[in-house]
């Protein structure tokens, strides 16, 4: 992985979209994705598409299944 204080071009330029805004870090499953920018692109898309509107959730249920799917799969 490269340390996201390290990252220019490509990189540099998907940080704004993938640092967490409150702890002002990357998420190690984001960071894994670093020697591979477009893997990491299409992983943040993926996530933003799955946590936008949809008919039959709202953001707070979305939330609170990625919350119980991250606990089971211990994740931090």
């Amino acid at each position: 992985m490269i340390p996201d204080d390290s990252w220019d071009g490509e990189l540099g330029e998907l940080h704004p979209r993938v640092v967490h805004p409150t702890h002002r870090r990357v998420d190690n499953i984001l960071a894994a994705h670093s020697l591979n920018p477009r893997s990491m692109a299409a992983h943040q898309g993926l996530y933003e598409s799955a946590m936008a509107g949809t008919a039959t959730l709202r953001k707070v249920e979305r939330e609170l299944i990625a919350l119980a799917v991250s606990l089971t799969n211990h994740c931090h």
